[in-house]
């Protein structure tokens, strides 16, 4: 079988920046990851069963090499011991189980946090490439040729149009439920050839530096989450977490996510001393031009120029959403569009060529439960109704 995973680099370059926050600041801290299915596929996951846990084995034989390694180290904000523990680090295969029950498939990593947290991105990468190698290769390479073109094409028509305020960014999102490594190379290559002017980088660290484009990326809800078990006040997690992010990168990787328990209770948190330091903000569920209002209208509460700030949605977008989204927003703070699924897996109509929706969540930490209160009904991952209850009281956060 040919490998899923060739490199360490392979992955989502918050990883390494949650990664080394951690590290520095909480080094301690075991963790459980789950992997959950959300949609119905064309074919039992866990037919998958074998090649995945083939796939995991070769995943935990991978190192870093002294390339990769003097990459990550040439990124501004990645500290040179940090870059010495990766040097040292390997996937240890018996923090991570692969197994089914009936058509489900079930993996789940469980250890050491800064030792555990990296699965989640290749985890996901393995199953999708698996699950979509039994499928007609052609017929779907054609599909997703044309529909790349056309969204090419719909992205240069830009160049034709009335210029608003700020320009609009584009950035690869893909990595996680991408068709495969090689078509999400292709992807970023053309875009980044035939579109330079509007896609400005890729969220996989590989891909950056393999195509000379600018690695995206800051902090995921995990990192948000873990400070629920971390000791804090279970109301100050928020800011704790925000605090210790402001501590590690004195002013670098500056967008804030928000969703975390609703932007509502993140906008409480989110005071004057925070919306100075950090650069923007980052839409991940609910409707996002309410979102965006929220976010400019606690810019303007606070008496903060919102032209000197940045909104990035990242949340299920496609091209036309994202256009939408500038055109709503684009003369009034400066914006950053991430597209995942639809750049990276939009192969076709056919009933097998839909996009699985799968994700890898922390569930828990210190052995508490942890959970994000999404703005979006079903995003929500814990299997502890009384933790999720508490969690909802203390921030007022309605069912």
């Amino acid at each position: 079988m040919n490998p899923v995973i060739t490199s360490l680099l392979d992955t989502d370059l918050y990883k390494f920046t949650m990664w080394q926050a951690l590290l520095h600041r909480h080094p301690q801290t075991q963790s459980e990851y789950r992997f959950v299915c959300r949609n119905t596929p064309a074919y039992p996951l866990a037919e998958l069963l074998p090649e995945v846990n083939a796939a995991l084995d070769h995943l935990c034989s991978l190192r870093f090499t002294p390339e990769e390694l003097a990459y990550v180290g040439s990124l501004r904000y990645i500290k040179s011991d940090f870059v010495d523990f990766l040097r040292i680090f390997q996937f240890q295969r018996s923090f991570i189980s692969a197994w089914a029950e009936g058509e489900q498939l079930h993996i789940v990593a469980q250890g050491p946090q800064v030792h555990v947290m990296g699965f989640e991105i290749f985890v996901l990468a393995i199953v999708n490439e698996l699950y979509f190698r039994r499928f007609d290769a052609a017929q779907a390479l054609a599909s997703g040729r044309a529909r790349l073109a056309a969204k090419v094409h719909q992205l240069q028509a830009l160049a034709r149009q009335a210029t608003l305020r700020h320009a609009f960014e584009l950035f690869d999102f893909g990595l996680r439920r991408r068709y495969s490594g090689a078509w999400q190379r292709e992807v970023v290559q053309t875009f980044a050839q035939q579109a330079p002017q509007w896609f400005k980088g890729t969220s996989n660290v590989l891909l950056a530096r393999d195509l000379n484009l600018v690695p995206i990326g800051t902090m995921a809800h995990e990192y948000l989450q873990t400070y629920q078990a971390l000791g804090v006040r279970l109301r100050d997690f928020q800011k704790a977490a925000l605090e210790d992010w402001v501590q590690e990168y004195r002013g670098d990787l500056g967008i804030a996510l928000t969703d975390t328990v609703g932007v509502d209770a993140f906008l409480a948190d989110f005071d004057l001393y925070f919306a100075k330091l950090f650069d923007g903000l980052r839409h991940d569920s609910g409707d996002p031009v309410a979102w965006g209002e929220k976010a400019l209208a606690h810019y303007t509460r606070l008496r903060i120029d919102a032209h000197t700030k940045r909104l990035v949605f990242s949340d299920g977008l496609d091209l036309e959403r994202a256009l939408m989204l500038y055109r709503h927003f684009g003369d009034r703070t400066q914006l950053g569009f991430g597209i995942g699924t639809n750049l990276t897996n939009d192969m076709g109509d056919a009933p097998e060529m839909r996009p699985l929706n799968i994700v890898m969540k922390l569930v828990r930490a210190n052995g508490q439960p942890v959970a994000k209160l999404s703005d979006t009904p079903g995003k929500t991952l814990c299997d502890d109704e009384t933790y999720l209850a508490y969690l909802r009281q203390v921030f007022n956060v309605k069912d």
